[in-house]
């Protein structure tokens, strides 16, 4: 697009509120719209998983159970004695007596236990982790893809308004961290909290006093986790939009590299990166801190409660109330409820981080488009192809005008330029032709229509459009060629490179149509680059022509081939044309001089330079260059001079 309409709607648009000011969404609010949207058509995958992790915790309490046996039966009684073993909550709802021969009789039975267990749990948490990483993968994947189809179908202002770097650091970065936490959720809430669940059961078996004693503190740590996993949001979130930012740098840097290295500018950028760094470094190390710290919590408060525990159960084992087995039973279970009571307490800084994600990514996903088809919304009918402005004016979201009562009529077949100064609202006009931005006051209607009540599609398959700063795909030449037409045939293809004077050069490539001309193009000269835009447009052989300074980067030769090329692809069609060069667009069949965002002037070339006004002034400074001598004012050249200068070309 022309410079204007770009800068301004970026300029204007940026004013307004963005993405990582939207409102911020409640972890409980993110978990359930994830779950709604994004875990839900995969409810069975996690089903299973999660009862695998019941399995898992399940399994679990059975450990310290063992070993209790073990060392009462092995180690304590009288291998000569007959046993028997006291399993907890039994059938009977207390315990019930299993009799064996000996002590040494039960150790098989022991060691095949606790194996069998150590295989089931090992299997489950297989099955586990492999359905909670293909719900995981699937969830990333829908994410991404809903993110990018909301892009590409956004109105061109809105994208504008942010950063690319920073739709892609939510599409890497936000996208990744929001599955992290929803996955260490399901595991927590299942598997760990399963386990938990029943470690506490079997320690109040043991000694429901004791079990208060190692319990006590989990309120604090309750507390203390709360405050952490508040600090943990707020440090991920400006994490998260620093990352965002330096995405944005490493973008521009990337994409300007040969400006930096022409003004030398490598040192600033260098410092500019840095700082954005030294900024991420910041606040990620914040947000390791606040992690960090609960680990330690945990461990301290739980210290606590384990010398508790230490005393007491010295103290019963001390006057017999409490046996060996008993005691190491307990204390094995403490120990493995560590590790799942640290993951369930800190679960609310999992979904704190898990909702400062959601808080980036979800006011993308809900971003509604203001440019869409009307509700009744009827095919385009050209007949002709005519286009008319009527009394069209066009505000900027922060107020600003960018037209003003702008009437305009593109005949059927005929060539209407557009010409003014940069910034003059030229390209904001020719946008709104295939409704890039709605015109906020008066009608633009193609043969009678108005843009507004006709659908999208058939809207912009009606018009083919070649701007200034042609963008290539990094795919071959022929991809590039046919885009928007993607079964057209090879001869076609040639045929519209051909008439756009690119089938030469191209076949002087080394692979010829089949070259891939690299990241927007950059393999290919600007000339080159803008006669395969051109042979794009003549391909797509639409009835209407939108040329946005389209033979600005041609050279002499290159461009008097494509303007005879785009004379012939004219005939019969309706095309508007931007234009700096006057040379370009002399001969066309009316000419609209834009300033400020109003019609100031319009006429045939000659009747616009008889009425002396800024069409002429443009004309004779432009004349004066060409002529390769010094620039001229309107004074130093006559206006009877330049018509006979024009008369004469």
């Amino acid at each position: 697009m022309g410079n204007d309409v770009v800068e301004n709607a970026g300029q204007n648009a940026g004013k307004t509120a963005s993405r990582d000011e939207a409102k911020e969404l409640s972890a409980f609010a993110a978990a359930r719209r994830v779950a709604a949207q994004y875990l839900y058509p995969y409810r069975w995958h996690i089903l299973t998983a999660v009862a695998a992790n019941i399995v898992v915790g399940a399994v679990g309490p059975a450990l310290p159970f063992l070993l209790q046996q073990t060392i009462d039966l092995l180690f304590v009684a009288d291998p000569s004695t007959d046993l028997k073993i006291d399993v907890p909550f039994a059938d009977s709802g207390l315990t019930e007596d299993m009799s064996f021969g000996s002590s040494m009789d039960v150790l098989p039975y022991i060691a095949g236990a606790a194996a069998l267990i150590m295989v089931v749990r090992a299997f489950a948490t297989y099955i586990s982790n492999i359905f909670m990483a293909t719900m995981s993968q699937n969830m990333i994947a829908a994410l991404q893809r809903n993110l990018f189809q909301k892009l590409v179908w956004s109105d061109l202002g809105w994208v504008q308004q942010t950063h690319s770097g920073r739709f892609i650091s939510i599409f890497l970065n936000d996208v990744t961290r929001l599955e992290s936490a929803m996955s260490q959720t399901i595991v927590n809430m299942t598997r760990h909290l399963i386990m938990l669940v029943g470690l506490l059961a079997y320690m109040i078996y043991l000694d429901w006093l004791l079990t208060i004693l190692a319990t006590c503190v989990g309120p604090l740590i309750v507390v203390f986790l709360r405050r952490i996993g508040k600090r943990t949001r707020k440090a991920t979130t400006k994490n998260l939009n620093e990352t965002a930012t330096l995405s944005s740098l490493i973008s521009e840097a990337l994409k300007g590299i040969r400006v930096v290295k022409a003004y030398g500018q490598e040192s600033h950028e260098t410092d500019r990166a840095q700082a954005t760094i030294l900024k991420v470094l910041e606040h990620r190390m914040k947000a390791v801190r606040a992690r960090a710290a609960a680990s330690p919590l945990t461990e301290a408060f739980s210290g606590l409660g384990f010398a508790a525990v230490i005393y007491y159960a010295g103290y019963q084992g001390g006057t017999g109330a409490m046996t060996s087995g008993e005691f190491m039973g307990f204390g094995s279970a403490l120990l493995l409820a560590y590790q799942p009571l640290k993951a369930v307490a800190n679960q609310g800084t999992v979904m704190q981080e898990g909702a400062a994600a959601a808080s980036r990514i979800f006011p993308v996903l809900d971003e509604k488009a203001e440019i869409a088809d009307m509700p009744g919304a009827a095919p385009l009918k050209v007949s002709s192809g005519e286009i008319r402005f009527e009394n069209v004016s066009f505000h900027y979201r922060d107020g600003t005008e960018a037209l003003h009562a702008v009437d305009i009529d593109v005949p059927h077949g005929k060539t209407v330029a557009l010409v003014g100064p940069s910034g003059a609202g030229k390209s904001t006009i020719l946008n709104l032709v295939p409704r890039f931005y709605d015109a906020s006051h008066g009608r633009v209607l193609i043969d009678g229509q108005h843009v507004r009540d006709v659908t999208l599609s058939s809207l912009r398959d009606a018009s083919a459009l070649v701007t200034q700063e042609p963008f290539l795909f990094d795919d071959t030449i022929r991809a590039n060629i046919a885009y928007g037409v993607p079964d057209t045939s090879q001869e076609a293809i040639e045929a519209a490179a051909r008439a756009a004077a690119a089938h030469e050069f191209i076949l002087a490539l080394k692979d010829g149509y089949d070259t891939v001309v690299g990241e927007g193009g950059l393999k290919l000269s600007g000339g080159q680059r803008q006669r395969i835009a051109i042979a794009r447009a003549m391909l797509k052989n639409a009835p209407i022509l939108l040329l946005d300074e389209a033979t600005s980067s041609l050279d002499t030769a290159s461009e008097q081939q494509v303007q005879e090329a785009l004379s012939t692809l004219m005939k019969g069609r309706t095309t508007l044309v931007i234009a700096h060069r006057l040379s370009t667009i002399m001969h066309a069949d009316r000419i609209y001089v834009i300033d400020g965002g109003r019609v100031l002037e319009q006429g045939t070339h000659s009747e616009l330079l008889a009425k002396g006004g800024l069409y002429a002034e443009l004309y004779q400074t432009q004349f004066a260059q060409d002529d390769g001598g010094e620039t001229q004012t309107p004074a130093d050249v006559p206006l009877k001079g330049t018509e006979q200068a024009a008369a004469g070309e």
